[in-house]
């Protein structure tokens, strides 16, 4: 996989990133399948493969349980290699999600998380809203507080995992990126990806499967998911979670199939 600039920023990133949800968590998540959370040896042979496919970018979280603790020792030696897209602002104990979208509690979070990963800095951070996009955004402090870890260097980008179209376009004018929802049974966030195309901005696609439960029309539902994907230039990289091997590699192969054909 070839990486590509991730907006104005000078990161580079695969346009496949690895979702690491199954990696920490298996509660309270809305896959259509049962699974196991792997044990550290599976865990280390996941993203060894990753790494070996091309892909460079890996989506932690503090909600999504355990992972960035565990992270942390699988990446020891290896931290240049990576691009890590953590977030801040939702927290799952319990069994629950509760969200603290305050200054105090997104320097905290990202102080863990640093300490989580074992890591001197986070390449790009964002705030994981509650779906109340404009509120976060414009009230609560979470975006101007990583403004400040930014100019401290322990952040190297920041935007917003929107729910809105309005929250994506807003964070977009705000920050260096939006992380979308875009597949081929849900569209209504395309204004996010066209102004982020026009002005350079950072754009994550999430779902890009709807969860598992994309499309199930046609001989390749995979291909056609990034077939659609990826004929959108203003699309930085599509966040997929899989814990399966064959899948990663079919996703892969599905990506440099879809960019092959631009």
């Amino acid at each position: 996989m070839q990486t590509r600039n991730f907006g104005s920023t000078d990161i580079a990133v695969s346009p496949l990133g690895l979702g690491t949800v199954k990696l920490g968590r298996d509660v309270g998540v809305k896959y259509p399948e049962a699974f196991t959370i792997p044990d550290d040896k599976t865990a280390a042979e996941l993203l060894a493969l990753a790494k070996d496919l091309g892909i460079n970018l890996i989506d932690p979280a503090p909600a999504y349980g355990n992972s960035e603790q565990r992270l942390g020792p699988l990446l020891t030696g290896q931290r240049n290699n990576w691009v890590i897209c953590s977030k801040v602002g939702e927290e799952f104990d319990n069994g629950e999600s509760r969200f603290d979208f305050s200054a105090k509690h997104t320097r905290f979070s990202i102080e863990r998380s640093l300490k989580r990963l074992n890591t001197d800095w986070i390449d790009i951070v964002l705030v994981h809203s509650d779906g109340n996009d404009l509120d976060v955004i414009e009230h609560c402090g979470a975006l101007e507080e990583l403004e400040k870890l930014k100019d401290r260097g322990l952040i190297r980008a920041f935007g917003v995992s929107t729910k809105t179209v309005e929250g994506g376009l807003l964070a977009a004018k705000q920050t260096d990126a939006v992380m979308a929802t875009y597949n081929l049974s849900y569209q209504d966030e395309q204004p996010i990806i066209d102004y982020c195309r026009s002005h350079n901005k950072g754009l994550l696609i999430k779902k890009a499967f709807a969860s598992g439960h994309f499309c199930q029309e046609g001989e390749d539902p995979v291909q056609q998911s990034m077939d659609f994907i990826f004929s959108q230039p203003g699309v930085s990289s599509a966040i997929v979670g899989t814990i399966n091997p064959q899948h990663l590699i079919a996703n892969v192969n599905a990506v440099n199939k879809a960019l092959a054909q631009r």
